[in-house]
């Protein structure tokens, strides 16, 4: 069966197919932080009852925690784990290409929150920044959010963890059999999105105990293509007229234009066996995202000619002048300003680049419990994990104006309006003097212009992480100050290498050209498709054809060899041993649960470096102790209400490539990044203080308040790299952006969370209201914050107070459904408030820099056929608003005297990514 619906550009299909709705059945199940998860029962309102069981879950945990349940994960468009856990209270996001990616928790930066599968941390491709769209939501019968550190949890936990809870046989009754087929569309650039997930489980009587076996798979392909425009700003030396001090000129423009496909798919499978209070697990999780990617990338070299404006400083009339005696770059004499006017016979820097992304965890688990008789418990596990991130460039062409002034362009640039980046080009004409130049005819189709081909570079890069950990520990129930304890001892170990191996050829002469059999002409190169985006622009293009790239690209391969980039190369070991002792006592008043972790790191790092002209390995070692307390104790002030106290602590450590003892080049960034082995960990301390009430007979407020100390924060030192210290092979990386970690001064975060969900079902009849209104809910979370951080002096910019780095002052989700007679419905916003990106450790460009407010808008809608199937229909991104980073100088400025009420931001990058509709059909037995 096929439906289609025309609405704008949305077209969807229903297909059939098997599918898998929630779990029939409940059961009760332990996980290594204390908390109690509990599958959901699936029936007409399957909104409602998840919420229900989730906050069962949530009311008995003993610490402070957030649960979606697998049934309200399934039933909102959401495909990965970052965007089923932003529905949570106190969870945000961060977006790449309109894709939720990483969490935050209660407002904090990313690197806070640790990934976990069934209780063990998981190493993210990326490293430390969990990357959560590499994990589809399908693998997950429960997401446990858990915000209150515990000893059991690894010390990098500072924020919170992210804990997937996969699916067992023992959730079900027994032979479970389900399966899911969608369809979609993007609105942008009118491209498809599949979607399919199948699942097989059931359980065997042995005599001599049970066992049960889950094996699931999913399978998600999204095609899109995306509006982008990004201007980079910078200080000009030779702009010395009055006023210099507040004017950021724009060095570079340009269009980012993707034409992508991203795949995300897993395999998983689960074993499990028990018999009285023994029980063994086997846990294996394969899952992958791929992102091919076609990037035509057009830059406008605003700054070429920087050099011809004289530096003087005396005050000139800014009058217009179309014929200067210079391309008018940073020129305010005459009429230019670094929001608008006209440079002269620029170069366009053009990159056409092929990508085929892709990252993966491989994750497999034994684990064991074993009950003894006077309340002794042995638990162990053996993990082994092994992500791989694959960076490689299929094949990355440039194209370059030539030298000759009349064959570049002349751009009018228009930045006024922070949502359009106005580039109107023209010829460019020589007038009877040498040095000056005016504009010609319009020109519309920017490969008019005479740009040859410059290099062809081919990139081999993956950087491998494995992992191994072990962990045992002992508990013993007891009675302890009249109350009911668990005393529990541990030990765990853990060991992570991560290895870059990155290897490049470059062709960039003409005979090598010849050779391989690419066009030098890029009209040759390019295809006659029409724009896809819709985005204004003041230009046409040519797409370049990515079947020309890989033809290129495979010649380039087999005539050539590939060099090894020892510059980018290096081997990273983390061992950690941790020991900790906690204590969990309940009374009929409460619960408590207190301890301590110990952890010993040792870091090694190894590279190949140049320094001081000799190029041979560099080793790089340090070892620290760190000791982590904790105590949470909760209160119940009567059967509905519980008081939630806690104290934690944890420490942010630097990521492995941070740790590294050399420097990282990314051509396909345009990135630079320095290794700082001698970096510290950010320590932080944290007081949790929370208010419960769950309200009978169903609903939920809650009230909370916290606060953290930062000591040693890290931050990345980002900055223009300004140097030709590393072009080779015919590319200039001076303009490439540098970063790299160090440790600042001290912070603090404080905040306060808010939370309500209520049903109006079982109130309706105490209401007096119709029956057909009980199906109205809501569920809706806050979550407010001040973040302040001592960031040191650096050469002539002193001490400065400013945001805790990926920190967001306001958090909001807002949910509203009716479900009924079958059908569920469900409208829910998320708003995330602006938060800073990068600090700027120097007047040479535009200031710090954030990321503007992220608004949500997703709409799901469900009928239940019968008992066995479902159909759904999914839109999201309805409000379609464009992510935005900014730069803002006016902190920068009033630090170093310039005087204060400067209020010009700079957009410095810009894109929008279109709606999505997609429906399908769900169908279990």
């Amino acid at each position: 069966m096929t439906l289609s619906i025309s609405s704008v550009a949305l077209r969807f299909a229903l297909l059939c197919s098997t599918a898998l709705a929630a779990p029939l059945a409940a059961q009760a199940q332990e996980s290594r932080s204390g908390t109690v998860s509990e599958l959901v029962i699936t029936a007409s309102r399957p909104i409602a009852e998840s919420e229900a069981a989730a906050l069962r879950t949530q009311k008995r945990s003993d610490s402070l925690v957030a649960v979606a349940a697998s049934d309200s994960v399934g039933r909102l468009p959401d495909q990965n784990i970052a965007q089923a856990a932003s529905r949570l209270p106190g969870v945000a996001v961060e977006r790449d290409q309109g894709q939720a990616r990483y969490v935050s928790l209660r407002g904090a930066p990313n690197y806070w929150t640790t990934l976990s599968f069934d209780g063990i941390n998981v190493v993210s491709p990326e490293g430390r920044d969990a990357r959560f769209d590499s994990v589809p939501s399908a693998i997950a019968s429960q997401i446990i959010v858990s915000k209150a550190v515990t000893p059991d949890m690894p010390g990098e936990t500072v924020s919170g963890n992210v804990n997937i809870i996969t699916r067992s046989a023992f959730d079900y009754p027994g032979l479970k059999l389900g399966g899911k087929v969608g369809y979609g569309i993007a609105e942008l650039g009118d491209k498809p999105q599949y979607e399919a997930y199948g699942v097989a489980s059931n359980r065997y009587d042995l005599g001599d105990g049970e066992f049960g076996f889950v094996l699931s798979a999913s399978y998600f392909q999204r095609d899109m293509v995306t509006d982008n425009f990004e201007t980079d700003f910078e200080r000009v030396s030779q702009d010395q007229r009055p006023g210099s001090l507040t004017r950021f000129w724009a060095h570079e423009a340009e269009n980012k234009l993707y034409r992508l496909t991203r795949k995300n798919w897993s395999v998983s499978g689960r074993g499990d066996w028990r018999q009285g209070d023994n029980q063994i697990s086997f846990r294996s999780i394969y899952t992958t995202f791929t992102d091919d990617e076609m990037r035509d990338n057009y830059r406008f070299d605003l700054d070429d000619r920087q050099s011809d404006l004289a530096p003087l400083a005396d005050a000139c009339a800014a009058t217009t002048n179309p014929t200067p005696t210079n391309t008018g770059y940073a020129d305010v004499c005459i009429g230019n300003t670094p929001l608008k006017g006209t440079v002269y016979g620029i170069d366009i820097r053009q990159r056409s680049t092929l990508r085929a992304f892709e990252q993966s965890i491989f994750t497999n688990t034994l684990e064991g419990q074993h009950g003894f008789d006077g309340g002794w418990t042995l638990n162990w596990l053996a993990n082994y994990t092994e992500s791989t991130d694959d960076r490689g460039v299929v094949g990355d062409a440039s194209w370059d104006s030539p030298s000759t002034r009349t064959l570049r362009p002349t751009v009018a640039y228009d930045f006024t309006d922070p949502d359009r980046s106005r580039l109107l080009l023209s010829t460019t004409l020589q007038l009877s003097s040498p040095t000056r130049y005016q504009a010609g005819t319009p020109v519309k189709a920017i490969d008019t212009f005479t740009k040859p081909l410059t290099a062809l570079t081919v990139l081999d890069a993956v950087d491998t992480t494995t992992a191994y950990t072990g962990q045992v520990w002992v508990a013993k129930e007891a009675e302890f100050l009249g109350g009911e304890a668990t005393f529990r001892v541990g030990l765990q170990y853990d060991q992570r290498t991560k290895v870059a191996d990155e290897k490049n050829l470059v062709v960039n002469q003409a005979a090598q050209f010849t050779a391989i059999g690419i066009p030098t002409d890029y009209n040759a190169f390019s295809l006659d498709q029409a724009f896809l985006g819709k985005i204004p622009m003041d230009y046409t293009f040519r797409y370049f054809d990515a079947e020309k790239m890989r033809a290129a690209a495979g010649a380039a391969r087999k005539a050539y060899a590939f060099n090894p980039v020892t510059g980018n190369n290096f081997e990273v070991r983390e061992q950690v041993l941790a020991g900790y002792a906690m204590g969990t006592v309940k009374w009929d008043w409460g619960s408590a649960i207190g301890g301590v972790r110990v952890e010993n790191l040792k870091n090694r790092g190894t590279a190949v470096a140049t320094v001081a002209g000799v190029t041979g390995p560099i080793t790089a070692e340090s070892d620290r102790t760190l000791v982590f307390p904790s105590l949470h104790v909760n209160v119940n002030l009567d059967d509905s209400k519980k008081l939630r106290l806690s104290y934690n602590s944890g420490a942010a450590r630097a990521d492995y490539d941070q740790l590294r003892p050399n420097v990282t080049v990314n051509d396909a960034n345009q990135s630079i990044s320095g290794g700082n082995p001698a970096v510290r960990p950010e320590l932080a301390h944290g007081f949790d203080a929370y208010l419960e009430w769950y309200v009978e007979p169903q609903g939920y407020l809650m009230a909370g308040v916290f606060f953290k100390r930062v000591e040693d924060v890290l931050y990345r030192q980002t900055r223009v790299f300004g140097s030709d210290a590393l072009n080779s092979n015919g590319i200039d990386r001076s303009g490439y952006v540098f970063s790299g970690i160090t440790n600042g001064g001290d912070g603090r975060l404080v905040g306060l969370e808010l939370a309500a969900q209520f049903q109006l079902e079982p109130w309706a009849e105490s209401l007096g209201v119709p029956e057909w209104m009980g199906g109205f809910g809501v569920s809706a979370n806050a979550t407010f914050n001040n973040s302040r951080v001592l960031k040191p002096a650096i050469g002539s910019i002193p001490v400065r107070k400013l945001r805790l780095p990926g920190t967001s002052d306001e958090v909001y989700n807002v949910s509203g459904y009716y479900e009924k007679y079958g059908l569920s419905l469900r409208l829910s916003y998320q708003r995330r408030s602006a938060w800073l990106d990068g600090f700027a450790d120097d007047l040479a460009d535009a200031g710090d820099t954030y990321w503007d407010a992220d608004d949500e808008l997703d709409f799901s809608a469900r009928y239940e056929v019968n008992k066995n199937v479902e159909v759904y229909f999914d839109a999201t991104n309805l409000l379609n608003n464009p992510g935005r980073r900014f730069a803002e100088p006016g902190n920068l400025l009033t630090a170093t005297g310039v005087p204060t009420g400067f209020t010009d931001i700079y957009t410095i990058e810009w894109e929008r990514f279109g709606r999505r509709f997609a429906g399908g059909v769900r169908v279990t037995f």
